[in-house]
């Protein structure tokens, strides 16, 4: 069973796994889009991935053809920077993430560092450039005192041929590593990004619905905010491990099936 969307006036969309998957379109999500937008319905879209700028994002949604507006997209890089900034400005930080998250985390007031002994804050995100010396400045930092927070805690990131490894493989291998405990996480399903998100919708979540593909994630989020949840599966593998509690409201191929 699919949702009626005559039922909700807000729809937040997850982008990687949902809306496009790599560098390709999720077949007929732009005319979901597009359809939900040309009905008058309030859309934002949240990302976990910080390997590119809002801007970028933007660029090849509309690219896509997405009849859409800069504001109605949110990152954790966004969230994460808002939070450094108000709190924590001037402290020096090291991040296990890639160039464009390192540069826009230091626009927001922090100083980038490779030395552990004057780290404050540890970032962790996705990585495709992780190797063993991050690792060990990351985590010779948390041993000694360095703040542990992440961007997001995806175990792994949709590409065109399959998944890539992502924060949460490295937060994992971290703990382990310094018996240290991520402290907070600014990307889904934390109330940071929720609360960045009803910014743009409003407070009243009664008449909205959450798509995603991820269940720890996206839908977690839905049912830890009481917003219905659609569970696509254009994207990640989603496996038990400890998920079997977090129920979808419904379950269909693809976004196009909102408006099919």
């Amino acid at each position: 069973m699919k949702p009626d969307i005559k039922n909700y006036d807000s729809f937040i969309f997850d982008l990687d796994g949902t809306i496009y998957r790599g560098n390709n379109i999720i077949p007929g999500a732009d005319k979901a889009i597009n359809t939900l937008k040309d009905l008058g319905k309030k859309i934002v879209f949240i990302s976990n991935k910080t390997t590119g700028r809002l801007i970028d994002y933007y660029n090849f949604l509309i690219q896509q053809g997405l009849n859409i507006e800069p504001d109605e997209l949110v990152n954790s890089t966004v969230v994460l920077s808002k939070y450094l900034s108000k709190h924590h400005s001037g402290e020096k930080f090291f991040a296990i993430g890639e160039r464009v998250f390192i540069d826009e985390i230091s626009e927001a007031g922090m100083i980038y560092s490779e030395m552990p002994d004057e780290i404050d804050i540890l970032l962790v995100t996705l990585d495709r450039t992780l190797n063993y010396d991050k690792l060990e400045i990351a985590a010779r930092a948390l041993e000694k005192g360095a703040r542990f927070f992440a961007a997001n805690i995806d175990d792994t990131c949709p590409v065109d041929n399959g998944e890539v490894l992502d924060a949460g493989a490295t937060i994992s291998a971290l703990e382990k590593r310094t018996h240290r405990k991520l402290e907070k996480n600014f990307g889904k399903p934390s109330a940071y990004m929720m609360n960045e998100v009803k910014k743009r919708i409003g407070d009243n979540l009664s008449r909205t619905l959450l798509i995603g593909d991820r269940l720890e994630t996206d839908i977690s989020m839905g049912n830890t905010f009481g917003i219905d949840t659609v569970l696509v599966l254009s994207g990640v593998k989603n496996f038990p491990n400890g998920n079997e509690n977090i129920k979808p409201m419904f379950v269909i191929d693809s976004v196009f099936e909102l408006v099919k």
